[in-house]
């Protein structure tokens, strides 16, 4: 509730990195009931079989629900329960197709038609700092053909990797609006994580210097206070530069770290 005011909406994960964790549907409905937020309910496709994921959809546009975002999601051995069985009956682009037919024909996974189809945003993923991105580009054009409204991007703290990711949706004449992610980092290990850890995610040695400089510092409230002007230093000189792009927004994911949102959105406006 805290955000409320200060953005337009909120994601909320599913299963993320493979760790199980709240039912996404369950988990948006609740934050939009005590908070008055609207949710961006994050699908997975590694968890559910398509009769599954058409069930979910459905329920989601019960429960008033507008805006739900696809992913093929992370392989179950990466995260806490290795033994799981993974699905991947579909994959993002597929489920993207499923939910665009469930909304604007009325008909479910099997054709048959529904009474009261949900009324929901279909969004769908893209990774602007894969290597080689035409790959991925391909993807995307995939993913909008399919009927995605709008794509959040993976993490980006590079201005050319942004630059470079444009050029190509340019290329392609990909129109869908498209909102680029960054990741305030709270802690250096955080940040030495995504660089290390995730895959087309490449964090300035710089910011990652300035991040670890914070450790030596005892006094807990300077810490913070220096943590903080580290990413606002950072995050202003990139946010100025995506002005200068064709993003329609920016998807801030600011995990354990909300106190920055209201610095960060000072910079935007």
């Amino acid at each position: 509730s805290e955000l409320k005011g200060l953005v337009t909406a909120c994601n909320v994960t599913d299963n993320p990195q493979s760790f199980a964790a709240i039912n996404s549907l369950a988990a948006s409905y609740k934050i939009q009931e005590e908070t008055g937020m609207e949710c961006i309910y994050q699908l997975r496709c590694s968890d559910r079989n398509r009769m599954a994921l058409c069930s979910d959809v459905m329920g989601a546009g019960i429960l008033g629900l507008k805006n739900v975002l696809t992913l093929t999601g992370d392989y179950v051995s990466l995260g806490d329960t290795p033994m799981a069985k993974p699905v991947y009956d579909l994959d993002s682009t597929t489920l993207t197709r499923m939910i665009h037919t469930l909304v604007h024909e009325g008909k479910d996974i099997s054709g048959t038609e529904i009474p009261n189809p949900p009324k929901l945003h279909v969004g769908a993923a893209a990774g602007p700092g894969m290597d080689p991105l035409e790959p991925e580009l391909y993807k995307l054009k995939r993913k909008a053909i399919a009927g995605a409204e709008f794509f959040q991007t993976q993490v980006v703290y590079l201005p050319e990797t942004i630059d470079r990711f444009f050029k190509g949706v340019k290329d392609l004449n990909i129109e869908t609006p498209i909102l680029v992610g960054i990741f305030p980092a709270k802690t250096y290990g955080a940040a030495k994580f995504f660089d290390e850890n995730v895959t087309g995610v490449d964090v300035p040695p710089d910011f990652l210097k300035n991040l670890e400089a914070t450790k030596q510092i005892k006094d807990k409230e300077k810490r913070k206070e220096e943590v903080d002007r580290v990413n606002i230093e950072y995050f202003t000189g990139f946010l100025e530069h995506l002005k200068g792009t064709p993003a329609v927004g920016c998807h801030i994911m600011a995990v354990g770290y909300p106190r920055i949102i209201p610095e960060l959105k000072k910079v935007v406006e």
